[in-house]
């Protein structure tokens, strides 16, 4: 049997009990996600749910929390450089790396330390 890949549906990153409105202030606000409505059932958990481009970024609380320092998700930006100077603008600290050939990308963390890379690839 072969198996048929589509791609990613979503990426969830774990943040603290009361993470809700940092969450819609970093993700939504700053860089301008659109929030998603959870299933009913799935709000009980707490966290919040966005659109990011045909994927989704589900922020689900995590009872003994710890950030994710290492792993991460990789966003695409087509308008990097905007991103960037709006957030330096807000004050968050941004981490170049120019290790991989042919992108241009950066590292944020999110307000609970979560490492986020931010990827535009050349084309």
């Amino acid at each position: 049997m072969t198996i048929h890949y589509k791609g990613i549906d979503h990426v969830q990153l774990a943040a603290p009990k009361g993470c809700e409105e940092r969450a819609r202030a970093f993700f939504g606000n700053l860089l301008g996600m659109t929030e998603i409505v959870k299933p009913a059932e799935l709000a009980k958990r707490g966290g919040v749910w966005f659109q990011c481009g045909v994927q989704q970024l589900h922020i689900g609380v995590q009872e003994h929390f710890s950030p994710a320092e290492k792993a991460h998700p990789a966003f695409h930006v087509e308008n990097i450089e905007a991103l960037r100077q709006q957030l330096l603008t807000h004050g968050i600290q941004v981490k170049d790396d120019e290790a991989l050939p042919g992108a241009t990308r950066f590292y944020v963390n999110d307000p609970f330390g979560n490492r986020i890379e931010m990827l535009r690839r050349e084309e």
